[in-house]
C-alpha cells in the first residue's frame, strides 16, 4: 500500500506516508493570476455492500476518487490532492490494501497526489464484515476561468459524458430490486454479469472536459449527475428562471438501468431521480459551437418555459 501511496508523488508533495499533516507545497499559485481553491467530500454509498458481496475491492477506491474529482471539475478545478478515510470493524490488511490500491491508481491517472488519510478500526461502531470509506478532495482554478453556471441562457444546448453504469448512486434500490438473482453468471442481456454491472468503475471526466476545453468549447455550465439523478442535480447549476428539457432516447442507456427496470415498477420519473441513466456528466454549450464536438450526443436544451428539468420522448 505505501508504494501505490507514494506512486502518486509528484514534485510538490513534501512528506512521506505516516507523518501526522501530509504536505503540498502552493508555490506554483503564484503563477496564476487569482487561484481559486476548490474542495469536495464524498463517499460511494452502499455500493460497499456490493463489494463485499462479491468479496471484489479493487475497483471502490477508484470510484471514490472519481467521484470527487468529477465534483471539483463541475466549477473547472483540476485536481492537487486527496485524502481518504477507511474504516470497519475489524482491519483486514488484504481488503484495505486493494481499496487504497484502486484510490492510487486513479490518482495517478488524474495526476492527483495521495497525500494522507485515516485507516481506523472501530468494532461496535461498524458492524462486522461493514466497510465504510470517504474521500476529500482539494482542487485550484483560476477565478476567470470558474465554471459556475451564469453563462448559460435560454437557447444552449445539453451534451452527455456518458456514464459507465450505476457510478456510486441508487445501489440501495438496485440491490433490493437484483437480490435474489446470480451476481456471478455472465448474461447475455447485460454481456457481463451482474456483479460486473454493478462494480463498474465511476468515470471521471477530467480528460474529456480537457479536451473540450483545448479545442475552444465554451463550456457554461457541467452538471455530474449523482445522488438525485439529472432531476435533481441539472437545476443546480441553472440560473433562475431557467429550465431545461431532456430527450429521452438521444442516447444510449446503460443495460443495467434496463434490467432494473424491467424487475421493479418504477416510474419514469423516479428511475431519473434515483439512477443517473447514462448521463454521467452533462455538458452546458452554446448552440453555435455544436460542429465543434459532433461526437457527443445532444441529450437537450435549455429553455425558459419552465424552471427544473423536463423529460419528454419515448418513456
Amino acid at each position: 500500500m505505501k508504494a501505490a501511496v507514494q506512486s502518486t508523488y509528484g514534485p510538490h508533495v513534501l512528506s512521506d506516508v505516516g507523518t501526522f499533516g501530509g504536505l503540498f507545497a502552493g508555490s506554483f499559485l503564484k503563477t496564476m493570476d487569482k487561484p481559486v481553491l476548490v474542495a469536495s467530500m464524498d463517499g460511494v454509498g452502499t455500493k460497499t455492500k456490493v463489494a463485499a458481496r462479491l468479496n471484489r475491492w479493487d475497483t471502490i477506491g477508484q470510484d471514490l476518487v472519481n467521484h470527487c474529482i468529477n465534483d471539483i471539475l463541475v466549477q473547472g478545478a483540476e485536481p492537487l490532492f486527496f485524502l481518504d478515510y477507511v474504516a470497519s470493524s475489524q482491519l483486514d490488511p488484504a481488503q484495505i490494501a486493494a481499496i487504497v490500491g484502486g484510490m492510487a491508481l486513479a490518482c495517478r491517472a488524474a495526476g492527483c497526489a495521495l497525500l494522507g488519510g485515516e485507516t481506523a478500526e472501530m468494532p461496535g461502531v461498524y458492524e462486522p464484515n461493514e466497510v465504510d470509506v470517504v474521500g476529500t478532495i482539494i482542487g485550484v482554478v483560476d477565478q476567470d476561468h470558474l465554471i459556475d453556471g451564469r453563462q448559460i441562457q435560454a437557447g444552449d444546448i445539453i451534451l452527455n459524458l456518458p456514464s459507465t453504469g450505476l457510478h456510486t448512486n441508487g445501489f440501495s434500490l438496485a440491490r433490493r430490486v437484483l437480490a435474489d438473482l446470480d451476481w456471478t453468471a455472465w448474461r447475455e442481456d447485460l454481456g457481463y454479469s451482474i456483479g460486473d454491472a454493478l462494480l463498474a468503475v465511476h468515470e471521471s471526466y477530467l480528460t474529456p472536459i480537457r479536451q473540450l476545453r483545448a479545442v475552444g468549447v465554451e463550456i457554461r455550465g457541467l452538471a455530474h449527475i449523482t445522488g438525485g439523478g439529472v432531476i435533481d442535480n441539472l437545476p443546480r447549476i441553472l440560473p433562475e428562471g431557467l429550465g431545461a428539457t431532456i430527450q429521452l432516447g438521444t442516447w444510449s442507456i446503460p443495460p443495467i438501468f434496463t434490467l432494473i427496470q424491467g424487475l421493479a415498477d418504477i416510474a419514469t420519473h423516479e428511475l431519473y431521480r434515483v439512477f443517473n441513466m447514462g448521463l454521467g456528466m452533462l455538458v452546458i454549450i452554446p448552440p453555435h459551437q455544436r460542429s465543434l464536438v459532433p461526437h457527443l450526443n445532444q441529450v437537450g436544451a435549455i429553455v425558459t418555459a419552465h424552471s427544473g428539468v423536463q423529460l419528454e420522448g419515448p418513456k
